[in-house]
This record gives C-alpha cells, sequence and structure tokens, in this order.
C-alpha cells in the first residue's frame, strides 16, 4: 500500500524540528531569557530586568509583542537617540560646513575648459619639445 503526502504533511516535521530546536535556543539567550509554554502561546522573561514578552505562534512563527515596561523603555531610547540626533545636527550647522554649492553656470563651465585647454596644449608642446631632443643626433665624444 502506498500513501500520498501532501507538501504540507511533508513540511509539518520539519517545523516541529525547527520549532523544538529553535525556542530552547531563543530561550537560553546567555541564561538571560526564560521561554514557558503558556495557553494562548508563550512568555519570554528576562532575569536581568524581570520583564515579561508575549509571544504568539501562528503560521509556525513566533510573534513577541512588548509589555508595558519594555515599550517605556523602547521609546524612551528611541527619545535618547533622537536628542543625540538634534545635537549632531547642531554641531554640524555650528561648525560652519556650507550646504552644497549649486553647479557652475555655462560661463563657468567655458572658463575651466579654456584653462583646461591651455595647460594641456603647454604640456603637449613640452612633451614635442622632449622628443624632438631625443631625434637629434647626439654627438660622439670618443
Amino acid at each position: 500500500m502506498r500513501f500520498s503526502r501532501s507538501p504540507r504533511m511533508l513540511h509539518a516535521p520539519i517545523v516541529l524540528i525547527f520549532s523544538a530546536c529553535a525556542l530552547p535556543a531563543l530561550a537560553q539567550d546567555s541564561e538571560r531569557f526564560t521561554l514557558e509554554k503558556s495557553q494562548t502561546g508563550f512568555v519570554r522573561l528576562d532575569r536581568q530586568t524581570g520583564a515579561m514578552t508575549l509571544c504568539t505562534e501562528a503560521d509556525s512563527t513566533l510573534t513577541c509583542r512588548m509589555g508595558a515596561d519594555e515599550r517605556a523603555a523602547y521609546d524612551a531610547d528611541l527619545a535618547r537617540l533622537e536628542q543625540r540626533v538634534e545635537a549632531l545636527e547642531k554641531q554640524v550647522a555650528t561648525q560652519g560646513l556650507a550646504p552644497r554649492q549649486p553647479l557652475p553656470d555655462d560661463a563657468e563651465v567655458d572658463r575651466s575648459i579654456g584653462i583646461m585647454e591651455r595647460f594641456m596644449r603647454a604640456f603637449f608642446n613640452l612633451v614635442h619639445e622632449f622628443r624632438s631632443e631625443e631625434d637629434r643626433p647626439v654627438p660622439d665624444r670618443t
């Protein structure tokens, strides 16, 4: 007798094995966190702070919501970082860093090209002179 397995049936053992391996790894996280099964999913306990996070499993994905304590800490950290960014922006502004300069107009571009053209002509004239010196016969001094 031959059994046919649907793709969902084939993935079920893989999901169970992954869950069995991943959940203890999450729980161990340097022994700081403990992950325990609850009626609605999982509870993650932070052993250092005592904060608890509620986690639910849906479609083989573990999703954790921040508790009120964690949310307050997150908001405080976000506010601290925003203040730091503002302070850095003020520091940059007070150091006199100029904003980006606008692109040059056509007259400035033409002037720059003229300067470059004179430079290149002078350079190639020097190259021509050196080459013509090389072409001259060297007197025999023996």
